[in-house]
């Protein structure tokens, strides 16, 4: 990139207002005005980075070449005003609609306009470079009480651009599993093909979130970690996030089962039960931190929704393959499995319930979802089947009970323990590009 190309550039962007462009919008991307419609993904609020007129993007120091700064300002600028669109776009379904039906979000734009600035970027960060504390970067927070976190380090933007990265492919996962809705007012059923490209997505959102985890976090200061992050980019957040994906990847894993007369229960099983341990460690991230309204309350309980969700799917093919063995015992231990899955299924609607109903009344105020997700993955079909199930396996095996049926709650040691499966899904490995240094 020679440096009239950057003059160049940068003069367009003036023109264009991009350098001093602040959405009439911006407002709206924190406080979130009205229903963000059906979603089959939760996806926590786009952190975005500030516009420079807020915060301009400034040298701290006479040590940074003038063509890394112009380059730096030129694709940060770009990438302002392209996030500002995308979070306003996933926070009104009545844009959706609209700018769907000519040619949807530029989320995949954003996401190669965010590669193409990694290089650069890391150009502050390169083996030896004194550059990594000279540039200021501002960015507006989501789930954090502080509007927003500006910071003079470039893995703290590095760690920003990851972190959206994740939450596009997120928004984009979600884009394929919401049923599209037809002239006449159906759903029409999501394709296979949807639902497998969305497991990719799924794993590549985990990727970024792992690279972020293992390479990029340890490369800030620990004080800055703990004094200096907002909560949208603490350690247990991004572990939470990493394993929404796969445990959402998973349970589309599962509805392809369920829908494959090839499937055994025995491979559904295992996938419910991955599925509760990628959703327990979610759940073990984000329960300590301190989260306090608006998108970290929302987040929290989607969190727990799913957590309980995973479990009822996993005690309700338990409990079908238990009843498969020939003895008292095993038939106890499938009844029991499967009132279990029946109550965890009661408390997971509740714990829908409250996310949906969930509208904190705060500066940047969520409103509840006007409508619940549609169902789809494993719990379209599940809702209907635990509670048959169990009535059915109670009757078959009354006689091995006494007259009162066992209320479970009140014999929670005949619950049967759930198998132990490791996690088969993994993200996909990303690594982070060379960096771009002011003579390459």
């Amino acid at each position: 990139m020679d440096h009239d190309y950057i003059h160049d550039q940068a003069a367009n962007l003036q023109e264009m207002g991009c350098f001093n462009s602040k959405p009439n919008d911006a407002g709206a991307i924190r406080r979130r005005p009205g229903s963000i419609g059906e979603v089959a993904v939760f996806v926590p609020g786009l952190r975005v980075p500030k516009s420079s007129d807020e915060l301009p993007l400034q040298p701290l120091g006479d040590g940074l070449p003038r063509r890394l700064t112009e380059r730096l300002a030129v694709l940060r600028n770009r990438i302002i005003v392209m996030a500002a669109h995308e979070a306003l776009y996933m926070t009104k379904p009545t844009w959706r609609i609209t700018i769907t039906q000519h040619g949807g979000s530029k989320s995949a734009d954003l996401l190669q306009a965010l590669e193409d600035y990694l290089p650069t970027l890391l150009g502050l960060v390169k083996d030896g470079s004194e550059l990594e504390d000279k540039v200021q970067f501002a960015w507006m927070n989501q789930e954090d009480d502080a509007e927003d976190t500006s910071m003079p380090s470039a893995w703290y933007e590095v760690l920003s651009v990851l972190h959206l990265m994740a939450l596009l492919r997120l928004s984009q996962a979600n884009s394929l599993l919401v049923p599209k809705t037809s002239i006449e007012g159906y759903h029409a059923k999501v394709s296979e093909e949807n639902k497998r490209a969305s497991v990719e997505i799924f794993l590549k959102a985990a990727g970024y979130l792992e690279c972020a985890i293992q390479h990029v976090l340890p490369k800030i200061s620990p004080e800055k970690r703990w004094k200096g992050l907002p909560v949208d980019l603490a350690e247990g957040i991004l572990k939470a996030i990493c394993m929404q994906a796969l445990g959402q990847a998973i349970d589309v894993q599962l509805g392809l089962a369920i829908d494959s007369p090839k499937a055994t229960l025995a491979v559904k099983r295992r996938l419910a039960c991955e599925m509760v341990k990628c959703w327990h460690q979610a759940h073990e991230s984000i329960s300590d931190l301190p989260l306090l309204d608006g998108w970290a309350e929302k987040h929290r309980l989607f969190v727990t929704w799913k957590h309980i969700e995973a479990k009822a799917a996993a005690y309700y093919y338990h409990g079908l393959i238990l009843d498969e063995g020939n003895s008292e015992k095993s038939h106890r231990t499938a009844v029991a499995a499967l009132q279990s899955a029946e109550e965890l299924l009661k408390e997971s609607k509740a714990a829908c319930e409250a996310f949906h109903a969930a509208s904190p009344v705060s500066r940047r105020a969520i409103h509840s979802f006007q409508t619940s997700p549609p169902l789809w993955g494993s719990m379209r079909y599940l809702q209907e089947k635990i509670h048959k199930e169990s009535s059915c396996k109670v009757r078959i095996n009354k006689d091995l009970y006494n007259k009162d049926n066992i209320i479970i709650h009140d014999h929670a040691d005949t619950v049967p323990p759930l198998p132990d499966f490791a996690v088969a899904l993994k993200p996909d490995e990303y690594r982070l590009p060379p960096p771009l240094t002011d003579t390459n």
